[in-house]
């Protein structure tokens, strides 16, 4: 029986996927739930199975396609019907297919942020022309804008054009206030389009990459969260020479049971405690309404560096596993997200994240906020210091933390509270049993 396979539904509000790899050929005899072809969203890479063992009589799509929910892509030529096994039906999602995932919280970053991209900023008339492109005229020079250069790099990394900001310090100078006053209201207001880029291949040769899905989801969301989320960030170290004394001690036990134990996934145990102690940072605010959302779930988001980027895999109830088990839950959510085994279902949901860049380098830096969340950890390479103690200095492994968070729900002294608490619960490791 000749079965015409179409690619099912990926999840409310995922139309269509880009086609990287086609995993087959014609003529291939396959089994059912083989990978057949290998796909892209917004939000991750898997692989689509085959729903029937045959043999692949055509393939109707191209790799580097956009192909839609629906569109038929292979015929294959079923070998054994089996019971349970019907063809796959016009409109009808395969089995063993993506799983259906429920509406993300971050479909609403991603319409506020296509929203914005139409029409454009409110200019200023008395200060800008029209490109000759558009007028067929000899451009008119430009006004100096008086700004600092911190101020015109602010406005640059917001997609501001600084001379479209009415500066309101001596002598009409632009300062960082009016830039952030500037996009606030451009978002409250509706659409913007960022400043136009000048033709940089007058400088040199160039080439020109198309994004990936991922990558495009990054972009829009982390622009979204700058925009839209006043950011304060504020650091401190822990102590972590005992801990890390204690980690290798168990590092072996852990990896037995398929898990590596790491300072990320001792961070999560960690942030679970601290996040019923603190129910804010686990909060979302609903500024329509006027209403702040506490979850009663705590629910981790653990970021992956990948080769194409920063994917961020959910630890469900992180707050009712021993740190054993969320050393393996990690290992196995990581090696999904790196072998592109992941399920859109399993990057949604998180209530607060955590992202470590001690594996690579760096003192301190300030991670973004991913909205809707209200807070982020980021974790960097662990040094000893000599620190003083019993009156005398001693070599001491110190941990850099940085607590970024949305000041307009968490003030800075409760994030201090907050990040001093993570810092004391790291440096006291027999708070932490790995077995409870």
């Amino acid at each position: 029986m000749t079965v015409q396979l179409k690619l099912p539904e990926l999840g409310e509000h995922v139309e269509s996927a880009d086609l990287i790899k086609i995993m087959v050929s014609v003529g291939d005899r396959i089994a059912r739930d083989q990978p057949l072809l290998e796909l892209e969203t917004e939000k991750a890479n898997f692989e689509l199975p085959s729903t029937v063992s045959g043999v692949v009589q055509e393939i109707h799509v191209r790799e580097g396609e956009k192909i839609k929910v629906g569109q038929l892509i292979l015929t294959i030529e079923e070998a054994v019907a089996q019971a349970g096994d019907v063809p796959v039906e016009e409109g009808a999602p395969a089995r063993g297919a993506a799983p259906q995932v429920k509406p993300a919280a971050a479909e609403q970053e991603r319409a506020a942020v296509r929203a914005m991209a139409p029409a454009e900023l409110p200019t200023r008339e008395d200060r800008t022309k029209r490109s000759p492109d558009e007028t067929g005229e000899t451009e008119a020079p430009r006004l100096l804008v008086p700004a600092t250069p911190s101020v015109r790099r602010l406005a640059r990394e917001l997609g501001i054009a600084i001379d479209q900001v009415r500066g309101s310090g001596p002598a009409g100078r632009i300062l960082a206030e009016d830039v952030k006053a500037f996009a606030k209201r451009a978002i409250a207001a509706g659409p913007f389009r960022p400043a136009p880029l000048p033709d940089f291949s007058r400088w040199g040769e160039i080439e020109r990459r198309e994004m990936t899905g991922i990558r495009r989801k990054i972009a829009e969301s982390m622009s979204y969260s700058w925009a839209s989320i006043p950011h304060v960030t504020n650091y401190e170290s822990a102590d972590i020479t005992d801990l890390e004394q204690l980690r290798k001690r168990f590092a072996g036990e852990i990896e037995a049971a398929g898990g590596k134990l790491t300072i990320t996934s001792i961070a999560v145990k960690v942030a679970a405690s601290a996040l019923r102690a603190f129910p804010d940072f686990a909060a979302s605010l609903d500024v329509e309404r006027e209403q702040i959302i506490i979850k009663k779930y705590c629910h981790i988001g653990v970021a992956v560096d990948t080769d194409r980027g920063l994917i961020v895999p959910v630890v469900r109830d992180a707050d009712r596993k021993n740190i054993g088990e969320l050393s393996v839950e990690i290992a196995h959510l990581a090696e999904k997200v790196r072998s592109k085994k992941i399920t859109l279902e399993e990057l949604e949901g998180a209530v607060f994240t955590i992202t470590n860049l001690g594996s690579i380098g760096g003192t301190q830096f300030a991670p973004i906020i991913h909205a809707p969340e209200v807070a982020i950890l980021g974790i960097s390479r662990a040094r000893h210091e000599a620190v003083l103690a019993n009156g005398r200095f001693e070599p001491r492994l110190m941990l850099p933390l940085s607590l970024s968070y949305d000041h307009r729900l968490i003030d800075g002294a409760d994030a201090a509270r907050f990040l001093r608490w993570i810092a004391e619960a790291l440096e006291q490791p027999f708070l932490l049993p790995l077995e409870g």
